[in-house]
């Protein structure tokens, strides 16, 4: 648990107007850095909600939550808490999800307020569908497991699904409404179909997985790119492991950029996505990595020749690779994302 203060008395907190913000097509403006709150593998919910009373105090007032990581509540106790302590509700920005078993056309609309219920809210700022498949696992499952009710994308079944997320704005329960873990060649059909376009696609993204293609299509079309996992996720879960993983933070380019800036190769890595024009959500329940992840995104920019230079050291590393969204047997985690522009069939 962290060694928690009340959030108005940090003395190395930052401003937050000092921190980028990124206009969404609806005009609005989404601070360009966030507090991730997927830790319920290997942290408590409540050290996951100390962490957010830490982030307040720090200058963060962009929140990254979701259903299926079963702290929201905690994390409400900690919103309310915040707000009693003076902090006003449109000063901070909070997004949610729609967990994969709450897809069907009765349950969106619900789970929607069930985490409105759980957080605090009125209304969210963002609610993204956490992955475009339906298909979902039991908590700390092997990478071997599958649903037996597992099927791939539908796009029928998926507009189903998106006109309630279009409601939840209708209802003014959610300010925007947006998705995950999608490809171009998912976009491509719900941005044909949709009534309301997403505002953001939130997407793994670090400087061994810069995706570059994807990140492009997203400005070209009005969607703002939020990236998990942007130090490359060193506390991911063991069943995301494979022997040909690699570490951003340990990159000898990323090493001695962070040498000569006198920091962690960390906030090199928070400096490039947040200049290169991504909203990056580290977690940590680690005060001090809670600060410098904020300090690094307001940090004097990155040199031309150190930003060419990360540029350079993609090497296409998915390490939340999501085989346990596979919908049949003798499939590779590639069949989830569209490697050659076709969404994989049946």
């Amino acid at each position: 648990m962290p060694d928690r203060k009340p959030w108005t008395a940090a003395a190395e907190a930052i401003d937050p107007a000092l921190v980028p913000r990124r206009r969404l097509y609806t005009g609005c403006l989404m601070p360009g850095i966030g507090l991730g709150t997927f830790g319920s593998d290997h942290v408590s919910h409540q050290a996951v909600a100390d962490a957010v009373i830490t982030a307040a105090a720090a200058g963060y007032r962009h929140f990254d939550c979701a259903s299926v990581y079963g702290n929201e509540a905690r994390i409400g106790s900690s919103f309310r808490e915040l707000f009693a302590s003076g902090l006003d509700r449109e000063q901070i920005w909070v997004t949610s999800k729609l967990w994969n078993d709450k897809h069907g056309e009765h349950d969106v609309i619900p789970a929607c307020q069930k985490s409105l219920s759980d957080l605090g809210l009125r209304y969210l700022d963002m609610y993204l569908v956490h992955w475009p498949f339906a298909n979902h696992h039991p908590p700390g499952c092997d990478v071997a497991s599958r649903s037996p009710h597992a099927q791939p994308y539908i796009h029928a079944n998926f507009m189903r699904t998106w006109r309630k997320m279009e409601e939840l704005v209708d209802r003014g329960l959610v300010r925007h409404i947006g998705t995950s873990n999608m490809t171009v060649a998912k976009l491509r059909l719900l941005l044909r179909d949709a009534r309301i376009k997403p505002a953001v696609n939130e997407m793994e993204m670090h400087p061994h997985f810069q995706q570059t293609e994807f990140f492009h299509f997203l400005l070209e079309n009005g969607i703002e790119p939020v990236a998990f996992s942007p130090l490359g996720s060193p506390a991911r879960p063991q069943r995301d492991r494979t022997p040909e993983d690699s570490a951003p933070i340990e990159d000898p380019v990323i090493v001695e950029i962070a040498r000569r800036h006198a920091t962690h190769p960390a906030s090199v890595c928070i400096q490039w996505a947040v200049q290169r024009g991504q909203t990056p959500i580290p977690f940590s329940v680690n005060r001090s990595h809670i600060v410098s992840n904020l300090q690094a995104a307001v940090a004097d920019p990155l040199t031309p020749e150190e930003f060419s230079a990360i540029e350079k050291i993609d090497r296409n590393c998915r390490l939340i690779k999501g085989q346990v969204f596979l919908w049949k047997e003798g499939q590779n985690w590639e069949d989830l994302w569209d490697l050659n522009g076709e969404i994989t069939p049946e």
